[in-house]
């Protein structure tokens, strides 16, 4: 079996969000999945936990990514009114 794979990513330093496109009954549904790139020994590893010095380039991640995703996916369809 494959794995999945996320459509785009996104870094900021060692900050990093990963763009996860869903299907549903709905059309395609996005998720984003945040972590932080440390290195253990030789390897290099990955947290969902973020420290003090990690919010801010979580916050301006996160707003590029909110960005990213409201550009390129199409308008909403307007509600019907009753």
């Amino acid at each position: 079996m494959t794995k999945a794979k996320p459509t785009t990513e996104i870094r900021i330093g060692k900050i990093k969000a990963a763009v996860w496109a869903n299907e549903s009954d709905n059309g395609i549904r996005y998720n984003v999945t945040f972590s932080r790139l440390y290195k253990d020994g030789t390897g290099w590893k990955r947290s969902d936990s973020f420290g003090r010095d990690d919010l801010l380039a979580l916050a301006k991640l996160a707003d590029q990514v909110h960005s990213v995703l409201y550009q390129s996916l199409p308008e909403p369809e307007e509600e019907p009114t009753a």
